[in-house]
């Protein structure tokens, strides 16, 4: 059969730049040739994000994008998987709107929808009920290696998954669990995404030294709440250990935790997290808020003083770790002594980046029958005062980092300038550090980790003048 083209286009977060590269392993081994964004293609996949209304939005306007080229259309992804047929009768543009369950046999799906054939959309079901789905898994696959794609472990000791890299540069996301067993009030992604579920470390540090030889250089461990890491392993301390072996993984010269909740948050992993050796101190907290009365409603646990005692702890064993957050603003009974609370929060926080959002219904979640509905316009004015808050005090953080030396993974050179991040910058959420000042004779490279004394700060971006070389990027860089 000759080779058919198809292009995936990936929405949304970090875990769903990794089911993309898995369903972009499957279909290289199933025959399909996977082409970048805008290149010649028979089918374009398109992994939609189905988290918020704005997320939701981008989905559906991308499906039409590419609907509009002329092309074969599939939505995967949390939109698809959430609505299923529904979404499938409301956008009749789309060729197939295909779930989770379709994953394992998905080329043989677009040689269906190129073919011709229809394929009925599922009608959702609440995840929570079933087992978690390992997107590209399919039994038999163990071993199976192609110019595009390599076998990997799945999750769980099950079956071999395939995976493919869609981008290059020398960061990438590691996911190292699947699905949320929280009940957050505001959230539904446990409900389509299904109940949490560890891959194991042997099958981790299989996939990080498979990237490793991809050429990357630092991992980024995503999942929807890695604080669970390992509880359905029988350890939940399973972490302190993972976290320093994925480290000594050979190539990778950085390794960054995300999506902390700070409830489940053990000294122990603080201290892990804190002072091993390429283990970024980097804290991506899920606040959310800082009012004891919301975070109650929101079926979360903390307050201001909880989570300052939290930041204080960690800046105990690491005064210059990286913090972020999230938090919603408006959400149903919030007041003003509410919003008061959490500006307290946030001025005595001291964190390198926060996300602001204004609270929405979100389809089958407990909060969209609370009492209390924040109008519109007082969401809209409340995001825009924490948000003009929020800017100020992280500009001043980035600013307190002026004369301090810091690690600097290189992603990307122009000239005499290389851009990449710090420790306490992951990627695309938390600000750049632009590195210049190297000798004559040094030339910088993606993939080179480098020492930098930080010069000067432009919102939470930094500049910093190159001090030397750390490790080196092998071969050339990725």
């Amino acid at each position: 059969m000759p080779a058919r083209r198809v292009s995936i286009v990936t929405l949304g977060c970090a875990r769903n730049d990794v089911d993309s590269e898995e369903l972009g392993g499957r279909l290289a081994s199933d025959g399909w040739q996977v082409v970048g964004e805008g290149d010649t293609a028979e089918a374009v996949v398109v992994n939609t994000c189905g988290f918020i209304a704005s997320a939701k939005k981008d989905s559906i306007d991308t499906v039409l994008a590419a609907a509009g080229s002329g092309v074969k259309v599939v939505a995967v992804g949390c939109l698809a998987e959430r609505y299923g047929a529904q979404l499938a009768g409301a956008l009749p543009e789309a060729d197939a709107v295909l779930g989770f369950d379709h994953y394992p046999d998905l080329g043989a799906r677009l040689d269906d929808v190129l073919a011709g054939r229809e394929i009925p959309s599922h009608t959702p079901r609440d995840r929570r009920l079933l087992l978690p789905v390992v997107p590209a898994a399919r039994p038999g696959a163990a071993g199976v290696r192609t110019d595009a794609a390599v076998g990997i472990p799945g999750h769980a000791g099950g079956p071999q998954v395939l995976r493919r890299r869609l981008a290059g540069g020398p960061v990438a996301p590691l996911k190292i669990a699947s699905g949320c067993d929280r009940r957050c009030s505001f959230c539904a992604i446990p409900t389509f995404r299904g109940s949490f579920v560890s891959r194991r470390p042997a099958d981790l540090l299989t996939e990080a030294a498979w990237l490793a030889q991809q050429g990357v250089r630092e991992l980024v461990l995503v999942s929807e709440n890695s604080t669970s890491y390992g509880k359905d392993l029988g350890d939940v301390r399973l972490l302190e250990t993972l976290l320093p072996e994925l480290a000594a993984v050979d190539g990778i010269v950085r390794v960054r935790l995300s999506y902390l909740q700070p409830a489940e948050l053990r000294p122990g992993l603080v201290d892990t997290l804190a002072t091993s050796a390429g283990v970024a101190a980097y804290f991506d907290l899920s606040f959310q808020h800082a009012s004891e009365p919301v975070l109650r409603r929101m079926r979360r646990f903390g307050s201001t003083e909880r989570f300052l005692a939290l930041l204080d702890s960690i800046r105990a064993l690491a005064p210059d770790a990286g913090a972020r957050s999230n938090v919603i603003l408006g959400f149903p009974g919030e007041t003003k002594a509410d919003v008061a609370e959490l500006e307290r929060f946030l001025v005595g926080a001291g964190l390198d980046a926060v996300g602001v959002f204004g609270y929405s219904d979100e389809d089958g979640t407990e909060a969209t029958g609370l009492p209390g509905k924040c109008r519109s316009e007082t969401v809209r004015r409340r995001v825009e005062r924490i948000g003009r808050l929020v800017e100020e005090l992280t500009a001043q953080r980035a600013d307190a980092r002026i004369g301090s030396t810091v690690e600097v993974l290189v992603e990307t050179v122009d000239g005499a300038a290389a851009e990449g991040r710090a420790a306490h910058q992951a990627p695309e959420v938390d600000g750049t550090t632009t590195v210049r000042g190297t000798e004559p004779d040094t030339v910088l490279r993606p993939g080179d980790l480098v020492r930098a004394t930080v010069v000067s700060a432009c919102g939470v971006d930094l500049t910093a003048t190159f001090v030397d070389m750390v490790d080196a990027a092998p071969g050339g860089g990725p």
